[in-house]
Formats: C-alpha cells, sequence, structure tokens
C-alpha cells in the first residue's frame, strides 16, 4: 500500500521532511550571521571581527588566519604561553574623536604603546631583532651573552625588557640629553647605562659607534664563552622587517583596507619603511598616501620634498650640539639609514612639525580625548591633520601613538608647562597649530 493512497500519512511525511530541511538551513545560516555580524559591526565601528563562533552542528570553533603574515605570538584560550613576548602586538586602533570632528575626516592612531614589554613599537623591533639573532646563533640563552645597543631610550627599554624574559644581559648607549626617567628605567630593568655627551655619527664616540664597540670587545675578551651582540637597529633588516610582517597587517585587518593615508615619524625609519612596504606592495594599496612625520632641526623632510638632506642647523656657522635641533625625542635625524632607505620611494610627501605645534597638540589630547602621549606622538598626530587636511571630508588617516608621556615628563612635559599650555583650555585646533582651515 503506497502514500498515494493514503492523504493523511502523505502530509505528515512531507511535514516531516520540510521540518527537517528547516533545522538544517537553520543551523547552516546561524553559522553564517557571525560573519555578517561581523562584516556590519566593521562598518559601523571600523574594527573586524576575525575570529567565527561555532555550534554544535558545525563542531568546534573556527579561526579565521591571514596566512600571509608571521606571528610571535602563541596564545591559547586567551593565555599568552610565551610569557611577556604574547603582550607584543595586536595593539588597539582607536579614533582620535576630537581630531575627527575638527577636520571632518576619521583620524585613527594605533596604540603602540601598549605594547606590553617596552610600551612602543620598538618592542617588536626588539623582539624580532632577539629572534633572529638566535636563529644565526649570535645569541644563546642563559650563557652570559650580552645585548649592545646605541638608543635614545624606546629601543633600549625593549632590548633590556625581553633580554631578562629570554636569558640575556642588556648594555644599553645613549645621550646624555634624553630624559632621565628613560636611563632611571633602563636601570630598574637591569640593564647597564651609558649615557654619553652627543657627538656626530662620523665620531667614534657617538652613542652607536660605542655600542657596536662594546660588543666587540665583549666578544674578545670574554673568559666563560659568552658572546657580545650589537643589535644595530638603525641599519639592521630585522627592524623594517618587524613591520612587514606585524604592524602593517594588523593596520590592514583592521580598517579592512579602507585607509587613505598613513602618517608617522622617523628615528631608524623601520616603522614608516615596514608598514609603507606591506600596504603598498603586499596589499597592494596603490592609491594609499604614505607621509612622513618630521620634527624641527631633521633633514628627512627635505629629502623627501626636495630630494636633498638639508637641515637649517647645518648651515655654516651655525652647526650645534646636535644637529637635530629639537626637544622631541625617537624621531628626526640627519642621515639615511639603512632602514629608511628600504622605503623611501614609497613615501609620498613629508610634513614638518615645530616643537611648539608639538607641546600645543600634546596638551590638546589631554583635555579633549584624555590621551597623555610623548613628544614624538604628538608630533604624528599634528602631521596627521595636516595630511587629512589636503584630503576630501570623509577620508581616513591612520598614525601611531608611539609614546607615553609618563616617558617625558622632566623634557618635554616640563616645556609644555612652562609654555603655559596647562593652565587654559584650548578650543580651537586650528589657532593652537597655528594653520589655516581651508
Amino acid at each position: 500500500m503506497s502514500l498515494s493512497d493514503h492523504p493523511k500519512a502523505y502530509g505528515t511525511a512531507a511535514i516531516a521532511i520540510a521540518f527537517t530541511a528547516g533545522i538544517v538551513a537553520t543551523l547552516g545560516f546561524k553559522e553564517l550571521y557571525p560573519e555578517l555580524e561581523s562584516r556590519y559591526q566593521h562598518k559601523s565601528t571600523g574594527r573586524l571581527n576575525n575570529t567565527r563562533r561555532s555550534s554544535f552542528f558545525w563542531g568546534a570553533p573556527v579561526k579565521l588566519e591571514d596566512h600571509d603574515t608571521k606571528s610571535s605570538v602563541s596564545r591559547s584560550n586567551g593565555i599568552a604561553s610565551n610569557g611577556i613576548e604574547g603582550c607584543i602586538g595586536n595593539t588597539p586602533l582607536i579614533e582620535i574623536q576630537s581630531l575627527s570632528k575638527a577636520t571632518g575626516r576619521i583620524i585613527l592612531a594605533k596604540a603602540e604603546f601598549l605594547n606590553g614589554a617596552g610600551n612602543s613599537p620598538k618592542d617588536r623591533v626588539a623582539l624580532n631583532m632577539i629572534l633572529e639573532a638566535e636563529k644565526q646563533g649570535l645569541l644563546t640563552p642563559h650563557q652570559g651573552d650580552t645585548i649592545y645597543e646605541g638608543t635614545v631610550g624606546s629601543t633600549g627599554i625593549s632590548l633590556a625588557t625581553l633580554a631578562r624574559a629570554k636569558g640575556y644581559k642588556a648594555h644599553i648607549c645613549m645621550p646624555d640629553d634624553q630624559a632621565f626617567e628613560k636611563s632611571d628605567l633602563l636601570i630598574h630593568l637591569g640593564a647597564t647605562v651609558e649615557r654619553v655627551p652627543v657627538a656626530p655619527i662620523t665620531s667614534p664616540d657617538h652613542f652607536v659607534n660605542l655600542a657596536r664597540r662594546r660588543a666587540i670587545e665583549h666578544t674578545r675578551s670574554s673568559k666563560d664563552g659568552s658572546k657580545g651582540f650589537f643589535a644595530n637597529q638603525f641599519e639592521t633588516e630585522s627592524n623594517w622587517q618587524a613591520h612587514v610582517v606585524s604592524t602593517g597587517p594588523e593596520i590592514y585587518q583592521q580598517t579592512d583596507g579602507d585607509l587613505d593615508a598613513f602618517v608617522a615619524g622617523a628615528g631608524t625609519g623601520g616603522t614608516i619603511s615596514g608598514v609603507a612596504r606591506y600596504l603598498k606592495l603586499d596589499a597592494k594599496m596603490k592609491n594609499l598616501k604614505v607621509v612622513l612625520a618630521d620634527p624641527q632641526g631633521s633633514g628627512l623632510y627635505n629629502k623627501i620634498k626636495h630630494g636633498v638632506m638639508y637641515s637649517s642647523t647645518e648651515k655654516e656657522g651655525t652647526r650645534r650640539r646636535q644637529q637635530v635641533d629639537s626637544m622631541v625625542e625617537g624621531i628626526g635625524i640627519n642621515r639615511i639609514t639603512n632602514n629608511f632607505e628600504v622605503g623611501r620611494d614609497l613615501l609620498d610627501d613629508a610634513v614638518k612639525v615645530t616643537d611648539e605645534q608639538a607641546c600645543r597638540m600634546a596638551r590638546w589630547l589631554v583635555e579633549n580625548d584624555g590621551i597623555f602621549v610623548g613628544s614624538s606622538s604628538s608630533v604624528n598626530c599634528v602631521a596627521a591633520v595636516m595630511t587629512a587636511m589636503k584630503l576630501p571630508p570623509g577620508s581616513r588617516v591612520v598614525t601611531l601613538l608611539c609614546d607615553s608621556g609618563t616617558r617625558h615628563l622632566s623634557k618635554f612635559w616640563k616645556n609644555i608647562k612652562e609654555m603655559g599650555l596647562e593652565e587654559g583650555e584650548p578650543t580651537d585646533l586650528f589657532a593652537e597649530l597655528g594653520i589655516s582651515k581651508p
């Protein structure tokens, strides 16, 4: 006897089949929904959620991965199993609301001061330099090896922190005109610190050349077989490559490729070169504008704008104790490093920022956004505003907040107080910066 002979039975079977199909379709949509939700949230917030939820029907959670990028971070269930290294990278991209409101463009800043080792983008560089040195046999943990570096502070702090975590010692050479907060912190981190008189790079006593010499002397005179390793942040490829494999991909993912300009300063040049190489060459963002933020006294601005490395401090009869005559620390230089050179052709423009503009921007960010930054971050934000105003309304500009103001109290923020900027509440951004609003 067939079902066609019993209409009631036929109808029941059809309903059962339809019900089962509905369950399958619903569960399938349930898996698709988070992906749609993620895209909606990204359009609303500018952030992309790349973790999909799961259900009993499809099994374990699925993590969407970008196999074109590398990561030194090992996380499982929210635990960084590789210690302090797991706190490096994946920093948030935040909108600086007061700057967006004033310019009519979206100003985004990658909060690199939230890297968990040395609290700067140099964490990425320091870790990559150590890992590469280990691969080449230049460093062996827990054997008395020492990392030597010439730095104005941030790279040294990152190296000193990671050196302790990975079984090394650190010896840092730095010019004596840098804020004492940095050298004090280095000492507390267990590093040996040499504050040396400011000298030109051609001098054997320049802080970078001194660090190189100290590393060579260590290896030659070692009686216990330990090695001296010169990190060489200004010239090593490990610097810019760290940003190609981490900072650049993070910015691309966090903006979903919706980005009109990237603005950053240059000390070693590794950050701006590495990010530019990833975004323009790997991600093929050909219309992206990469803009250098340069403090007064630095020659890089003229190199990008006019093709000549020159600054006013190099005029005959006006040469000063330090050629980069600025209170800004961490960026600005009067020579072309290997790290800057590898990305120089990818830079589209440059913005010159005065010390006064940097001070006024730092105070503006505190008053209007509760963001407390140091001098190089402030220079980046001034340049981001000036870059944004050259772009159509609604354009998106990304820059870096690379240092906290807590490391600049005795110099940069002391000067801000002496200028009387802490006594009032700035209300006009363009008037503060001394620039005309188009």
